[in-house]
């Protein structure tokens, strides 16, 4: 390994192990009630309490995952149990839908609209099925993965605010998940459902979201696959773009398809040419495929999980690919990146900045930041560099 590359590697797994789980550790696991607080300001002193399942299931995942790739922790493993003891116990509604929210103590707060839930509860007990054996938490897994198949065409179902038939759109961000669950949950399912899926999850998200034009993902598209010329149609999110290309890299190297690993680096760097910000650094949130004002008035601030994500596919496009741009846009998204977002007085990181790059809000955990991005891009990115050598 070269000079580089080996500090880099110690650098993301000082930060990964030394800083990011050791927060998490120390500030989030509700001991009276179970599961976990995800509202941390930025001394990690708890704001909120409310807990939301989606993040309940991204910490229950991030710490089996360490479990079983990294280090046989037993103290890790009874976090994630504890987690999922929770999540078990007050997550589902009778059908087994996964709600949104619950309060502390686990009540019901927010109806299950949101199928995202239902993925990260697939993530975290397929991983802990892995890790324990347990038939309980496989079964678990396997009947959340087949309910969000069975909701793939209309993910929020009754949920759904939009007339039906005026202006029928979809959404990448499921097609775009399902390419790393399939994944993650191959171990669980028959081969045909995960041949199946692995087949259309790749064509969804390198054919039909791809606008082949500008080079870029579109964030929904027309029930054929066509464009909608309206705010949701003409809709870039740089980073979910960024981020699917590494699960689409993960997927090239599962079906030993180099040809599908080019593409989603080309892919990748067309995204980051156009998101990021040459004026001030940093990678838009949202941007107007033609250029056109957005209907999201954070559009231009710069969020921690956009820049660590691509870092994650800058440095497996290098791996795949040995393209020097790769490498020359991980420099630079890396520098901003370490240069912005990490607390060196009270730990862990920043998530929300201005476009100037300035902290907007210090808090380090929320309703949509938890114990995911960080400790999974750190990961990633440091066993990147380890297979380089």
């Amino acid at each position: 390994m070269n000079t580089e590359f080996s500090r880099l590697s110690e650098k993301y797994r000082s930060e990964l192990l030394e800083n990011i789980i050791p927060f998490w550790e120390k500030h989030s696991i509700d001991r009276e009630n179970g599961g976990f607080f995800t509202c941390l300001d930025r001394q990690g002193h708890v704001y909120d309490t409310d807990k939301f399942i989606w993040l309940q299931g991204r910490q229950v995942w991030m710490f089996t995952s360490l479990y079983n790739h990294l280090q046989k922790n037993e103290r890790w493993l009874k976090i994630a149990e504890d987690g999922a003891t929770f999540l078990e116990k007050y997550g589902r509604d009778t059908e087994g839908n996964w709600y949104f929210s619950l309060t502390r103590e686990g009540n019901p707060l927010i109806s299950p609209y949101n199928i995202f839930s239902d993925c990260f509860a697939t993530m975290a007990f397929a991983q802990l099925s892995k890790a324990t054996g347990k038939t309980a938490y496989s079964e678990i897994a396997v009947n959340t993965f087949n309910n969000i198949l069975k909701r793939a065409d209309n993910p929020k179902g009754i949920y759904e605010k939009s007339v039906p038939g005026t202006r029928p759109l979809r959404g990448f961000s499921l097609p775009m998940i399902l390419c790393n669950l399939a994944l993650e949950t191959e171990h669980l399912l028959d081969q045909k459902t995960v041949e199946n899926t692995i087949r259309k999850c790749i064509r969804d998200v390198m054919e039909v979201f791809y606008d082949p034009s500008s080079g870029l993902i579109r964030e929904n598209v027309t029930a054929d696959g066509g464009f909608s010329d309206s705010f949701e149609g003409r809709l870039i999110n740089p980073g979910h773009g960024i981020e699917a290309m590494w699960f689409i890299m993960d997927l090239a190297e599962r079906n030993n398809d180099s040809t599908l690993a080019e593409k989603a680096v080309e892919r990748t760097l067309n995204i980051l040419r156009y998101g990021w910000d040459d004026r001030y650094g940093g990678i838009f949130y949202f941007m107007d495929i033609k250029g056109k004002p957005l209907q999201q008035l954070e559009w231009d601030q710069k969020l921690w999980w956009v820049h660590v994500e691509t870092l994650i596919s800058l440095i497996k496009g290098y791996r795949h690919t040995k393209n020097p741009e790769c490498l020359e846009w991980f420099r630079k998204v890396h520098e901003y990146t370490w240069t912005h977002f990490p607390d060196p007085e009270f730990g862990e990181w920043f998530g929300y900045l201005n476009r100037r790059g300035e902290i907007l809000l210090d808090l380090k955990g929320g309703k949509w930041k938890g114990c995911f991005h960080i400790p999974r891009g750190l990961y990633q990115v440091w066993k990147t560099f380890e297979k380089l050598s």
